[in-house]
């Protein structure tokens, strides 16, 4: 258990260091996009498990929960930095124009997440299903709030 932790410790050191020189390696804006779509996908695969359990659509698994958790809060910080100048075209993006026009709305959006996430998994090593629902709602909410304003159904 303490090797989990040191591992996930560890991953969550890299992700963080590799998020902050993101923009720089990216050789096309192509690469930009793929990395954040890529990255926003597995965060929604793992939230998504977690909501199932949340609204009883899943039966609860205290140590699937944590490990869905685990993957949200390791990549939290990740995508945001894929944003950058020219990214907005030319592959499909579901990102509308404000992304870049309303940069620091944007970014207040992905702190708000990145603030809920390590929260999330707070809740979800409790083992409690109750701790983990109340958590989820806050952290759901940045989700939500985020794409209302900035992702084109």
């Amino acid at each position: 258990m303490q090797f989990k932790a040191l591992a996930l410790a560890l991953t969550a050191a890299a992700a963080g260091m590799l998020a902050l020189p993101a923009a720089a390696q990216f050789a096309k804006p192509e690469d930009a996009i793929k990395y954040r779509q890529s990255t926003l996908f597995v965060i929604g695969q793992h939230f998504g498990r977690i909501g199932a359990m949340v609204n009883g659509k899943a039966p609860y698994d205290a140590r699937a929960a944590q490990a869905d958790a685990e993957v949200i809060a390791a990549l939290a910080a990740l995508p945001w930095t894929a944003f950058g100048p020219g990214t907005d075209k030319p592959a499909p993006t579901k990102a509308k124009p404000n992304v870049w026009t309303e940069q620091a709305k944007f970014t207040e959006h992905a702190e708000k997440f990145q603030a809920e996430a390590p929260q999330l998994l707070a809740a979800a090593k409790t083992g409690s299903l109750d701790s983990l629902k109340a958590a989820f709602g806050p952290t759901a909410n940045s989700c939500k709030a985020c794409h209302d304003s900035f992702r084109a159904r």
